[in-house]
């Protein structure tokens, strides 16, 4: 089998705040991780990522590791190319995705070291073949994006895989609009669950709760093992075995998060293992009705989105009652409380309460990131902790 391995360029590695604990292409985009995308349409396994030293040693379940030398004929993809789940790549030698390369099999071995700062482009591992394919995807380049582009990309996922699944309409749904609504054999659905399919497709994957009284809005996705306990969810993407209560708008749930009270998030992304406490609430739209300004790596930009929420890296939490302004972007392993409003970049690792910002100990952090994952029976392999302790490390060094 041909060896795949993920590549995060270095623009990728600017993507905070998730770009310091995972690489690229274990994000999701619509109801799909990029790497499960690169997979299912090239109907191979991912051996590897090549990305930034500080995640050598990601450990995620599913997730390949960190790649060594690539050997001769392997394929090399750009990890920020989103691949369409409805297509299936044909053999070529390039990959090509919007006029630029998205994916080569490289004609001879590559030491890792030479794509160790993501500046070498695709274009210089061009195999000697000349058999080019083009990608009917898009790219990513820039973190909101995944935010912007859901919408559109949750319709065109939903159209692509629900009709190989096994779905039923529950006997005692409401259903709303003549849209789809694929509820895959295994999900629990209580009676008097509301589907609005008026403007868009839902998805409901197996071994997936959704309460009674939820009203679910397409296009919108509750993924496997994910339970929504109420109220209006409005084009989400709800990952794995995360939990969601009240009102989420436009928001991507990477998964193992949780939301389990009511307070309303709106064009967000939460990061895996984020906890919102009760009452928490983004602000996703300016009084002023204009372009929301978003905190990068190489400073303020403007995301031209009139509708931007919070971006929220791993492990991140919020206490009761936290309020976050449009266009926040919290840290990986932040922990912000108060009754203050936090400000719009929150740096990671840090304890924030209101305005004042202090360190959090990295002993104090893996003690209770360990202790939150073993409440959904996970553990926190020695792996993981020297992963998280390198990005720890990379956070106070810059």
């Amino acid at each position: 089998m041909t060896d795949l391995h993920l590549y995060d360029d270095a623009l990728a590695r600017s993507f905070e705040p998730f770009a310091l604990t995972r690489p690229f292409g274990e994000m999701r985009a619509g109801i799909a991780l990029g790497r499960a995308r690169w997979e299912r349409a090239l109907d191979a396994r991912a051996t590897g990522f090549v990305g930034a030293e500080h995640l050598r040693d990601f450990d995620e379940a599913g997730a390949p590791p960190a790649a060594g030398d690539i050997r001769a004929g392997s394929i090399v993809a750009n990890s920020r190319c989103i691949v369409p789940l409805g297509w299936s790549a044909p053999d070529a030698d390039v990959w090509t995705c919007d006029g630029t390369i998205a994916a080569v099999r490289v004609a001879s071995a590559i030491g890792v070291l030479e794509l160790a700062d993501g500046s070498r482009p695709l274009e210089a591992l061009r195999a000697a073949g000349t058999r080019v394919v083009d990608i009917p995807g898009r790219w990513v380049s820039a973190v909101w994006e995944l935010v912007t582009q859901l919408v559109t990309q949750l319709r065109e996922d939903i159209d692509a895989l629900g009709p190989h699944l096994t779905c039923e309409i529950p006997a005692n749904a409401i259903v709303i609009g003549s849209d789809r609504v694929c509820v895959e054999r295994g999900a629990n659905v209580e009676p008097q669950v509301v589907f609005d399919v008026t403007n868009g497709p839902i998805l409901v994957r197996s071994g997936a709760n959704v309460r009674a009284f939820t009203r679910l809005v397409g296009p919108c996705a509750v993924l496997e093992y994910a339970s929504v306990l109420g109220d209006r969810v409005h084009g989400c993407s709800i990952g794995e075995f995360s939990v969601i209560r009240g009102e989420i708008s436009e928001t991507i749930v990477l998964g193992h998060a949780n939301k389990g009270h009511d307070g309303f998030v709106g064009h967000s992304y939460l990061g895996r293992w984020v906890n919102l406490g009760a009452g928490t609430i983004t602000s996703n739209l300016k009084n002023t009705y204009g372009p929301v300004q978003l905190w990068t790596p190489g400073g303020m930009r403007d995301t031209g989105a009139s509708k931007l929420g919070s971006i929220i890296g791993d492990h991140a939490k919020t206490g009761i009652g936290t309020r976050l302004t449009t266009g926040t972007v919290v840290g990986a392993g932040a922990n912000v409380f108060g009754s203050e409003m936090p400000p719009k970049y929150v740096p990671p690792f840090s304890w924030v309460d209101g305005s004042e910002i202090t360190d959090f100990r990295l002993a104090k952090f893996l003690e209770i990131a360990a202790r939150a994952m073993s409440r959904r029976s996970i553990e926190l392999s020695e792996r993981g902790r020297r992963q998280l302790s390198a990005a720890h490390a990379k956070s106070r060094g810059a």
